[in-house]
Protein backbone atom coordinates (compact mmCIF):
# COMPACT_ATOMS: atom_id res chain seq x y z
CA UNK A 1 0.00 0.00 0.00
CA UNK A 2 1.37 3.15 -0.75
CA UNK A 3 1.36 5.92 1.92
CA UNK A 4 -0.40 9.56 0.80
CA UNK A 5 2.26 12.27 1.18
CA UNK A 6 1.60 14.36 4.34
CA UNK A 7 0.66 17.62 3.09
CA UNK A 8 3.65 20.15 4.53
CA UNK A 9 2.75 22.97 6.50
CA UNK A 10 3.96 26.71 5.20
CA UNK A 11 6.81 27.83 6.16
CA UNK A 12 6.46 30.55 9.12
CA UNK A 13 7.37 33.90 7.61
CA UNK A 14 8.03 35.95 10.52
CA UNK A 15 11.65 34.59 11.19
CA UNK A 16 12.83 36.23 7.98
CA UNK A 17 10.65 39.58 8.03
CA UNK A 18 12.43 39.67 11.95
CA UNK A 19 15.80 39.03 10.21
CA UNK A 20 15.23 42.19 7.40
CA UNK A 21 14.08 44.18 9.92
CA UNK A 22 16.93 44.02 12.62
CA UNK A 23 19.33 44.36 9.16
CA UNK A 24 17.41 47.37 8.00
CA UNK A 25 17.75 48.55 11.64
CA UNK A 26 21.15 47.23 11.95
CA UNK A 27 22.73 49.31 9.00
CA UNK A 28 22.10 53.04 10.02
CA UNK A 29 23.19 51.91 13.89
CA UNK A 30 26.04 50.55 12.21
CA UNK A 31 27.04 53.25 10.11
CA UNK A 32 26.52 55.74 13.34
CA UNK A 33 29.41 53.43 15.17
CA UNK A 34 31.47 53.43 12.17
CA UNK A 35 30.87 57.47 12.23
CA UNK A 36 31.44 57.71 15.93
CA UNK A 37 34.70 55.58 16.07
CA UNK A 38 36.01 58.00 13.10
CA UNK A 39 34.95 61.30 14.69
CA UNK A 40 35.06 60.55 18.36
CA UNK A 41 38.21 62.41 19.52
CA UNK A 42 36.84 65.65 17.59
CA UNK A 43 33.69 65.15 20.44
CA UNK A 44 36.22 64.69 23.07
CA UNK A 45 38.63 67.38 22.81
CA UNK A 46 37.95 71.11 21.58
CA UNK A 47 41.43 72.89 21.47
CA UNK A 48 41.32 76.71 20.75
CA UNK A 49 43.92 76.64 17.98
CA UNK A 50 44.48 80.55 18.28
CA UNK A 51 48.27 82.05 19.10
CA UNK A 52 48.24 82.80 23.24
CA UNK A 53 50.61 86.30 24.26
CA UNK A 54 53.97 85.27 25.38
CA UNK A 55 54.35 84.63 28.88
CA UNK A 56 55.85 87.30 30.32
CA UNK A 57 52.49 89.66 29.09
CA UNK A 58 50.25 87.40 31.14
CA UNK A 59 52.55 86.04 34.33
CA UNK A 60 54.24 88.49 36.53
CA UNK A 61 57.64 86.74 35.84
CA UNK A 62 56.31 84.12 33.49
CA UNK A 63 58.69 82.35 30.89
CA UNK A 64 57.64 80.73 27.78
CA UNK A 65 58.96 77.35 28.09
CA UNK A 66 59.03 74.40 25.36
CA UNK A 67 58.24 70.80 26.75
CA UNK A 68 60.00 68.00 24.42
CA UNK A 69 57.94 64.85 24.68
CA UNK A 70 59.23 61.10 24.23
CA UNK A 71 57.60 60.72 20.59
CA UNK A 72 59.61 64.00 19.49
CA UNK A 73 56.97 67.00 19.70
CA UNK A 74 58.27 70.74 21.12
CA UNK A 75 55.11 72.20 22.72
CA UNK A 76 54.96 75.31 23.68
CA UNK A 77 53.81 76.27 27.52
CA UNK A 78 54.21 78.48 30.44
CA UNK A 79 56.63 79.01 33.60
CA UNK A 80 56.16 81.44 36.42
CA UNK A 81 57.75 81.58 39.62
CA UNK A 82 55.47 82.83 42.88
CA UNK A 83 55.68 86.46 43.59
CA UNK A 84 58.43 87.71 45.28
CA UNK A 85 56.03 89.44 48.63
CA UNK A 86 53.96 85.91 48.37
CA UNK A 87 54.84 83.11 51.72
CA UNK A 88 58.11 81.04 50.30
CA UNK A 89 56.79 77.57 50.21
CA UNK A 90 59.56 75.97 47.30
CA UNK A 91 56.93 74.08 45.51
CA UNK A 92 55.10 73.70 42.19
CA UNK A 93 51.84 73.11 40.61
CA UNK A 94 51.55 71.34 37.51
CA UNK A 95 48.29 72.31 35.69
CA UNK A 96 46.96 69.88 33.30
CA UNK A 97 43.45 71.83 32.17
CA UNK A 98 40.57 70.45 30.69
CA UNK A 99 39.78 69.22 27.36
CA UNK A 100 38.49 72.92 26.04
CA UNK A 101 40.20 76.15 25.22
CA UNK A 102 44.15 76.60 25.54
CA UNK A 103 46.15 77.80 28.34
CA UNK A 104 45.39 81.78 28.20
CA UNK A 105 42.20 80.85 29.93
CA UNK A 106 43.57 79.53 32.45
CA UNK A 107 45.91 81.94 33.28
CA UNK A 108 44.00 83.89 35.98
CA UNK A 109 44.23 80.56 38.00
CA UNK A 110 47.70 80.87 37.27
CA UNK A 111 48.04 84.33 38.75
CA UNK A 112 46.14 83.22 41.99
CA UNK A 113 48.99 79.99 42.66
CA UNK A 114 51.64 82.52 41.94
CA UNK A 115 50.18 85.12 44.91
CA UNK A 116 49.66 82.38 47.29
CA UNK A 117 53.47 81.39 46.69
CA UNK A 118 53.99 78.44 44.10
CA UNK A 119 55.81 78.21 41.09
CA UNK A 120 53.24 77.76 37.90
CA UNK A 121 53.98 75.29 35.25
CA UNK A 122 50.57 75.68 32.98
CA UNK A 123 51.10 73.31 30.44
CA UNK A 124 49.61 73.00 26.53
CA UNK A 125 48.68 70.37 24.96
CA UNK A 126 49.23 68.91 21.76
CA UNK A 127 47.35 69.96 19.13
CA UNK A 128 46.31 72.93 21.25
CA UNK A 129 46.65 76.62 20.70
CA UNK A 130 49.60 76.56 18.29
CA UNK A 131 51.06 73.12 19.29
CA UNK A 132 51.99 70.17 16.61
CA UNK A 133 49.91 67.06 16.81
CA UNK A 134 46.62 65.51 17.66
CA UNK A 135 45.33 65.34 21.37
CA UNK A 136 45.17 61.25 22.45
CA UNK A 137 45.00 59.80 25.65
CA UNK A 138 48.47 58.61 24.93
CA UNK A 139 49.79 61.46 23.54
CA UNK A 140 48.57 64.32 26.72
CA UNK A 141 50.19 61.10 28.98
CA UNK A 142 53.21 61.82 26.98
CA UNK A 143 52.70 65.38 27.10
CA UNK A 144 52.32 65.40 31.50
CA UNK A 145 56.06 63.46 31.66
CA UNK A 146 57.14 66.44 29.45
CA UNK A 147 55.79 68.89 31.98
CA UNK A 148 57.06 67.02 34.83
CA UNK A 149 60.69 67.06 33.33
CA UNK A 150 60.27 70.13 32.51
CA UNK A 151 59.79 71.62 35.62
CA UNK A 152 61.93 69.49 36.79
CA UNK A 153 64.70 71.68 35.13
CA UNK A 154 63.29 74.52 36.51
CA UNK A 155 64.41 73.25 40.11
CA UNK A 156 61.04 71.22 41.15
CA UNK A 157 61.27 67.62 41.35
CA UNK A 158 58.13 65.71 41.39
CA UNK A 159 58.36 65.55 45.31
CA UNK A 160 58.05 69.43 45.20
CA UNK A 161 55.26 69.46 42.95
CA UNK A 162 51.26 69.77 43.34
CA UNK A 163 49.61 68.06 40.25
CA UNK A 164 46.73 70.09 39.25
CA UNK A 165 44.65 68.09 37.32
CA UNK A 166 40.72 69.74 35.75
CA UNK A 167 38.62 67.39 34.12
CA UNK A 168 40.27 65.44 31.18
CA UNK A 169 43.61 67.01 33.02
CA UNK A 170 42.60 64.71 35.86
CA UNK A 171 43.19 61.64 33.76
CA UNK A 172 46.55 63.07 32.51
CA UNK A 173 47.36 63.63 36.43
CA UNK A 174 46.16 60.41 37.89
CA UNK A 175 48.45 58.49 35.16
CA UNK A 176 51.16 60.10 36.08
CA UNK A 177 51.20 59.28 39.85
CA UNK A 178 52.29 56.14 39.60
CA UNK A 179 54.77 57.06 37.11
CA UNK A 180 56.03 60.11 38.45
CA UNK A 181 54.27 60.80 42.29
CA UNK A 182 54.40 64.47 43.39
CA UNK A 183 54.12 65.87 46.40
CA UNK A 184 50.46 65.99 46.50
CA UNK A 185 47.55 66.16 43.88
CA UNK A 186 44.18 68.28 43.51
CA UNK A 187 41.89 66.68 40.58
CA UNK A 188 39.41 69.48 39.73
CA UNK A 189 35.88 68.08 38.56
CA UNK A 190 37.12 64.80 37.93
CA UNK A 191 35.21 61.37 36.11
CA UNK A 192 36.24 58.02 37.35
CA UNK A 193 36.57 57.17 33.58
CA UNK A 194 35.99 58.69 30.31
CA UNK A 195 33.45 55.78 29.51
CA UNK A 196 31.05 56.81 32.28
CA UNK A 197 31.26 60.56 31.37
CA UNK A 198 30.16 59.43 27.40
CA UNK A 199 27.33 56.96 28.58
CA UNK A 200 25.81 60.21 30.85
CA UNK A 201 25.74 62.08 27.52
CA UNK A 202 25.43 59.37 24.68
CA UNK A 203 23.20 56.86 26.47
CA UNK A 204 22.00 55.49 23.15
CA UNK A 205 25.54 54.71 21.93
CA UNK A 206 27.65 51.59 23.08
CA UNK A 207 30.09 53.63 24.39
CA UNK A 208 32.45 51.13 26.49
CA UNK A 209 32.92 49.50 22.64
CA UNK A 210 34.05 52.49 20.86
CA UNK A 211 35.70 54.50 23.24
CA UNK A 212 39.33 54.50 22.17
CA UNK A 213 40.42 57.30 24.99
CA UNK A 214 39.74 55.88 28.38
CA UNK A 215 41.75 57.36 30.56
CA UNK A 216 40.86 55.17 34.23
CA UNK A 217 41.42 57.73 36.88
CA UNK A 218 40.05 55.56 39.76
CA UNK A 219 41.91 52.68 38.77
CA UNK A 220 45.19 55.09 39.26
CA UNK A 221 43.34 56.72 42.20
CA UNK A 222 42.80 53.86 44.39
CA UNK A 223 46.20 52.53 43.47
CA UNK A 224 48.18 55.52 45.03
CA UNK A 225 49.05 56.61 48.61
CA UNK A 226 49.80 59.96 47.18
CA UNK A 227 47.82 62.94 49.00
CA UNK A 228 44.74 63.58 46.87
CA UNK A 229 41.95 66.52 47.07
CA UNK A 230 38.91 66.42 44.82
CA UNK A 231 37.13 69.47 43.91
CA UNK A 232 33.34 69.65 42.30
CA UNK A 233 30.28 71.10 41.21
CA UNK A 234 27.36 70.02 42.24
CA UNK A 235 25.51 70.99 38.89
CA UNK A 236 28.04 70.00 36.77
CA UNK A 237 26.45 69.47 33.55
CA UNK A 238 29.84 68.08 31.91
CA UNK A 239 31.08 65.40 34.35
CA UNK A 240 28.03 64.60 36.58
CA UNK A 241 29.17 65.08 40.46
CA UNK A 242 28.56 61.66 41.55
CA UNK A 243 31.64 60.57 39.11
CA UNK A 244 33.42 63.21 40.84
CA UNK A 245 32.38 61.82 44.72
CA UNK A 246 33.66 58.22 43.42
CA UNK A 247 37.05 59.51 42.57
CA UNK A 248 37.21 60.60 45.94
CA UNK A 249 36.11 58.28 47.42
CA UNK A 250 38.59 55.32 45.46
CA UNK A 251 41.70 57.73 47.17
CA UNK A 252 43.39 55.54 50.12
CA UNK A 253 44.82 58.73 51.11
CA UNK A 254 42.18 61.65 51.14
CA UNK A 255 42.60 65.02 52.15
CA UNK A 256 39.45 66.85 51.19
CA UNK A 257 36.51 66.99 48.92
CA UNK A 258 35.52 70.45 47.90
CA UNK A 259 31.99 71.14 47.10
CA UNK A 260 30.70 74.16 45.32
CA UNK A 261 27.07 73.95 45.54
CA UNK A 262 25.26 76.47 43.09
CA UNK A 263 28.13 75.68 40.51
CA UNK A 264 28.70 74.18 37.03
CA UNK A 265 30.98 73.12 35.12
CA UNK A 266 33.23 76.39 33.72
CA UNK A 267 31.95 78.58 35.98
CA UNK A 268 34.10 81.51 36.98
CA UNK A 269 34.51 79.81 40.81
CA UNK A 270 35.76 77.27 39.31
CA UNK A 271 38.64 78.94 37.98
CA UNK A 272 39.20 81.09 40.76
CA UNK A 273 40.67 82.10 44.40
CA UNK A 274 38.66 79.45 45.90
CA UNK A 275 40.81 76.63 43.98
CA UNK A 276 43.89 78.35 44.53
CA UNK A 277 43.23 77.93 48.25
CA UNK A 278 41.73 74.28 47.83
CA UNK A 279 45.98 74.09 46.18
CA UNK A 280 47.10 75.81 49.66
CA UNK A 281 45.49 73.93 51.96
CA UNK A 282 47.14 70.37 50.92
CA UNK A 283 50.24 71.44 50.29
CA UNK A 284 50.42 72.84 53.99
CA UNK A 285 48.99 69.31 55.01
CA UNK A 286 51.71 67.65 53.15
CA UNK A 287 54.57 70.40 54.45
CA UNK A 288 53.39 69.62 58.04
Amino acid sequence: MVTPDKKQSPRPRWGRRTLIGVGVLGVPIAIVGVVMWSLQRSMIYFPDTSAVPNAADVLDGGQDLTLHTSDGLELDAWFAPPLDDAIARDMAVLMAPGNGGNREGRAGLAQHLQDRGFAVLLMEYRGYSTNPGSPSQDGLIQDGLAAVDALQGQGYGPEQTIYFGESVGGGVVAALLSERPPAAAVFRSPFTDLAEVGRHHYPWLPVGLLLRDRFPVTEHVSGTQVPISVIRARHDTVVPAELSAEVADAAPNLMEERIFEDADHNDPIMFGPEIADAVVRIADEVAR
